[in-house]
């Protein structure tokens, strides 16, 4: 919201995409508050939710603009256009361009498919909008609304409902109870899946789908191979290309149910496009669908940091050098952090595996280990030592 406010009554369309129950329409509406707060009268504020069947007959191009031209005839002065899911709109692009050539508005769209701004519909709004992604709440968030205390253990205690049941801001109107929190990200699971995956690529087999995405689940942050993913499938009786899973995989990706960390060659300093490693856009679909396993904590907080450093801004990719792995290279404009995520570090065997890749990276960028660990010694060859919940708050 603070991002946003200060492209209030600016030249550019502003486009919120994120998955969907992640807060989009939530933040619309605040965004409805601020300009009444300023003093825009209500009839001047013209907004459109199209998950609502109401608004079904203005799902093409044309009847929405006459919907929206009507509505204009009414009122003096600027006006301000919000739309929710304005993927469900064809040929969207032609409306809103025509909104930006004929009346004196302000332009906020909400969308959760990530081809919403494809490189061909940036060359048609010609460069005028500015995107905003929306993720699922930061665990600073979600500590608003799990507790006001200041006590360590209500903190740690938050962490691991975190850890379980993700960061869906509707989990907050939920009784603290685990069956009833799990069903409800199961809803959600299944709505994106049928809605924004199986329904908008035309998906047959959705068994095999689900199977795909399962095993990215029991596989986060692990080095992906469509090869393996094949070859898995064919021992449980089905046959599958490759092609086909990662067919599969980009409409997940689509659907920002998955994000995609490439590999980056530290080296020769270059983005390399094969066998990258996917995280979960919220940990309650792992936990929901598969059930909760402590031994999986290490890919859980690596998924969790990798959200973490995507909400602040930063492309992230995985570092590779030889055999050697970092786990997350973050770039943003001319900044560059690189982190190592460790459970515990619990013995020298395993400080020297956390602490090695990075000592080899001879430049002055920031250098992090992050772990649960009350104390360790807070910076070794300048590599600095965080808590992990530290970092995240």
């Amino acid at each position: 919201m603070n991002q946003l406010v200060k492209y209030i009554d600016t030249p550019v369309i502003k486009i919120i995409t994120g998955i969907r129950r992640s807060g989009k329409s939530y933040l619309m509406r605040l965004i409805v508050e601020e300009l009444k707060r300023r003093g825009v009268e209500t009839c001047r504020i013209i907004t459109l939710d199209f998950e609502s069947l109401s608004l079904n007959e203005y799902r093409d191009y044309l009847s929405l603009y006459k919907y929206v031209l009507k509505k204009v005839e009414k009122v003096n002065g600027k006006i301000y256009i919000l739309i929710d899911e304005i993927q469900e709109v064809t040929e969207w692009e032609k409306a809103v361009r025509s909104f930006k050539a004929d009346f004196d508005c302000d332009i906020y769209l909400t969308g959760s498919n990530a081809n919403l701004l494809s490189k061909e519909l940036a060359t048609y709004l010609s460069g005028r909008y500015v995107e905003f992604q929306l993720y699922p709440l930061s665990f600073n968030e979600y500590m608003d609304f799990y507790s006001t205390e200041d006590d360590k253990n209500s903190v740690e205690d938050a962490f691991y409902s975190f850890i379980r049941y993700g960061g869906f801001p509707g989990l907050y109107h939920m009784p603290d109870d685990d069956e009833v929190k799990n069903q409800y990200i199961k809803g959600i699971y299944n709505t994106v899946v049928l809605k924004d995956v199986v329904q908008r690529n035309k998906i047959r087999d959705v068994e095999l789908l689900e199977r795909i995405f399962y095993y990215i689940m029991d596989n986060v942050g692990q080095i992906f191979s469509a090869k393996k993913v094949a070859d898995y499938l064919k021992n449980q009786g089905r046959k599958v290309s490759v092609e086909s899973v990662y067919s599969h995989i980009r409409a997940l990706e689509n659907a920002l149910v998955i994000h995609a960390a490439k590999r980056y060659d530290l080296k020769g300093k270059k983005v390399l496009e094969r066998m990258e490693k996917y995280f979960l856009s919220d940990l309650g679909f792992k936990n929901a669908v598969l059930g909760y396993r402590a031994m999986d904590i290490s890919q859980l907080l690596e998924n969790i940091i990798y959200l973490e450093l995507r909400r602040r801004g930063y492309d992230v990719y995985v570092g590779k050098e030889g055999d050697r792995e970092v786990d997350f290279i973050g770039i943003k404009r001319d900044e560059k952090i690189y982190i190592q995520v460790s459970y515990l570090l619990a013995s020298d065997k395993t400080i020297e595996r956390e602490y090695k890749p990075l000592l080899s990276i001879r430049d002055n960028f920031r250098k992090y280990v992050l772990s649960l660990d009350k104390m360790q010694s807070d910076n070794y060859e300048g590599i600095k030592w965080v808590n992990l919940i530290e970092f995240l708050m």
